[in-house]
């Protein structure tokens, strides 16, 4: 059944994300050096951190929904199978945001995750309204 992978996948991520929200709090609140972190609250790394952890607790919660809806509704098997693959495949843009302000990585895992994400929405629209 579509949809179990996306719900368990959307909690854990949402656990991971929320963590690292308690994180940013003690950059913010209780680090050393917490006025520069403080400081670039609109820009640069900081700016790109609250991104991954927005958008990662987003594409979490959206997981849960689409796949809640995916064992709920009547959708073809190769549909739900197509829109819970792309709907995983979305968390890849908040993981590949994180991976720029950490690792430096380039944006490849954001644009691939964010165009996944798009796709599961357009689809799932799509596949709803025939319902």
């Amino acid at each position: 059944m579509q949809g179990k992978k996306n719900i368990a996948a959307g909690f854990l991520f949402l656990a991971g994300f929320m963590i690292y929200g308690f994180i940013l709090i003690y950059l913010r609140d209780f680090a050393p050096g917490k006025e520069a972190w403080i400081a670039d609250y609109a820009v640069g790394r900081h700016f790109e951190s609250r991104l991954a952890h927005v958008h990662g607790n987003l594409f979490a919660f959206i997981n849960i929904v689409v796949g809640y809806l995916l064992l709920r509704l009547p959708i073809g098997s190769a549909s739900a199978k197509g829109i819970s693959w792309l709907t995983l495949a979305g968390m890849l843009m908040p993981l590949g945001i994180l991976s720029e302000v950490v690792f430096g990585l380039p944006p490849a895992l954001v644009l691939v995750g964010g165009l996944s994400m798009v796709a599961a929405m357009i689809w799932f629209g799509v596949v709803a309204a025939r319902l």
